[in-house]
């Protein structure tokens, strides 16, 4: 008999390409993991893995059936959420995903009021992009995510937290010689650094400067702001840097931030969930922890 072990196994395996990866992402001996698979390929007389010296691979029915698998498994997790709606808002476990653009500059000061306001929360944290962050969300893996509005997907419902402006990070040194206010136009000639490919915020940052990426100079694809701002430290460049990662990127005295002309250029932070969960109400009471911590000074 197909057991949801099993599936949720293939799934990881999908996801990895790994058995051993799989195993420690399942919390089990990878003789167990393969076990199960070469059952669920026995129970189904199908081969799903085509396993090779050094790698692993999905068959076409493989493939198949983790996209059936994916949706079985979010159907589960949903009957889970609606089995919770009864309780309070943020209580038992909730996995929420955040992108890395936002996850070092609120989550520090979020996690105490979490804490504090809601003490019955389990919360298991994932950051990495918003790609991996909305397919994650889609098969079940995840129940909240918080990125960057919009996302464009039909199976989920957003909403809107607040907004966060950008400022353009310049060298100090040129700071003499630059305006109280920039404007996007001001941008063109400069050397624009941004995030490697990828990152939500690189694509934003080029929406605001109304450039392509093949206008760039591509030598450097930096993975982390960090790093983007020690290249402008130094006097490689400029970038435009989100108004939340200021007090922790921008506190290099080589560093100059100046503000856009009004209409300032903003990106909507916001959250995510399925709309066939029951993850509303969770959703609107850390909506509510967000911009509170946002509006503090």
């Amino acid at each position: 008999m197909i057991t949801l072990r099993q599936l949720r196994y293939l799934a990881a395996v999908s996801e990895t390409r790994h058995f051993g990866q799989a195993a420690t992402l399942c919390h089990v001996t990878q003789p167990a993991l393969s076990m199960q698979i070469q059952e669920l390929e026995q129970d189904l007389g199908l081969q799903l893995v085509e396993r090779r010296r050094n790698s692993i691979a999905l068959t076409a029915d493989g493939e198949e059936v983790v996209r059936r698998a994916s949706s079985i498994l979010a159907s589960v997790s949903d009957l889970q959420d609606y089995a919770r709606r009864k309780r309070p808002a943020l209580t038992g476990l909730l996995r929420l995903g955040i992108i890395p653009s936002i996850a070092p500059y609120l989550l520090p000061k979020a996690l105490p009021e979490l804490h504090k306001h809601f003490p019955e929360l389990e919360l298991r944290l994932r950051e990495t992009q918003t790609k991996s962050l909305v397919d994650e969300l889609v098969r079940g893996d995840l129940d909240l995510i918080v990125i960057a509005l919009p996302v464009d997907h039909p199976e989920l419902e957003t909403l809107r937290v607040f907004e966060d402006r950008f400022f353009v990070a310049q060298q100090a040194c040129s700071a003499t010689r630059a305006k109280k206010r920039m404007s996007v136009a001001d941008l063109s000639s400069q050397r624009l650094l941004l995030l490697e490919e990828g990152h939500c915020l690189r694509d934003q940052v080029l929406s605001v400067c109304a450039r392509s990426a093949s206008t760039l100079d591509t030598t450097f694809g930096a993975s982390s702001l960090s790093t983007v701002m020690h290249l402008v430290a130094n006097g490689y460049g400029i970038t435009l840097l989100p108004e939340m990662a200021a007090e922790t990127e921008a506190n290099d005295a080589r560093i100059h931030l100046v503000p856009f002309c009004d209409p300032e250029p903003t990106r909507t932070i916001g959250l995510a969930w399925r709309k066939s969960s029951a993850r509303r109400a969770d959703a609107e009471a850390l909506s509510q922890i967000l911009s509170g911590i946002r509006a503090t000074p």
